[in-house]
């Protein structure tokens, strides 16, 4: 597996690269969003640890552009602990988010649970090559979501959420099924991070998130995708 790092804080490279390549992962380096975008263009890279306060390109810039085309997992790094860090980093993109200093094995366990939920996208309750609702579509030999033949790009975590509702259409789950299924661990206040989720995937697929069509809440029980 390969995994880039973009932090400016050389240290912190080096010392989070330690402790990858002991766990046997192929490590790239970068220093700034550009870095990090030139090397995903010429590498395959699986997962992306990246900070927010970068100089060139600081990893919010860096994180919009490469949800443009990629669903590659990213762990987003920042000093700021505040809750609107998290929620700007989830919001752009962001599968998952950590605030400096943090513990290293915390970052490699992270890392291992984004790699698991990467690889194992059949895991999920699903049957079919392609689910489908009315104009949304899922290929899942080829991980394209359609909506009235429009692509939509989603990331990892946004593109289970609709490939788990999709193919049970019609079926509610709890904010805790969601997430227990999605992310494979047991829920523990899984609300905002679930909600913010639904929120991103409703601006990609709906034409009116606020009256949306196929992702609709089912108050004091769950979301669904509507059954067409």
């Amino acid at each position: 597996m390969n995994i880039l790092i973009c932090d400016d804080d050389k240290e912190i490279v080096r010392a989070i690269s330690i402790y990858l390549e002991n766990e046997g992962y192929q490590v790239f380096k970068a220093y700034d969003g550009l870095e990090a975008i030139a090397l995903i263009q010429d590498h395959v890279i699986h997962l992306i640890i990246m900070d927010i306060m970068m100089p060139k390109m600081d990893g919010i810039t860096a994180t919009m552009k490469i949800r443009q085309e990629h669903m590659i997992p990213l762990i987003m790094l920042s000093a700021k602990s505040e809750d609107h860090d998290k929620i700007l980093g989830l919001n752009i993109g962001a599968d998952d988010y950590l605030a400096k200093p943090f513990n290293p094995l915390e970052l490699m366990a992270r890392v291992k649970s984004q790699l698991r939920r990467y690889t194992t996208f059949g895991s999920l309750e699903v049957n079919n090559a392609v689910c489908q609702s009315g104009g949304l579509v899922i290929d899942d030999e080829r991980k394209i979501i359609t909506v009235d033949n429009e692509a939509v790009h989603l990331t990892p975590v946004q593109y289970k959420i609709v490939k788990l509702l999709t193919a049970n259409a019609g079926k509610v789950f709890t904010i805790e099924e969601i997430y227990e299924k999605v992310w494979n661990e047991r829920a523990v206040s899984p609300e905002n991070t679930v909600a913010v989720h639904i929120r991103k995937i409703r601006e990609k697929i709906e034409i009116n998130p606020k009256e949306p069509k196929y992702l609709k809440v089912v108050w004091g029980v769950g979301y669904k995708i509507e059954k067409y």
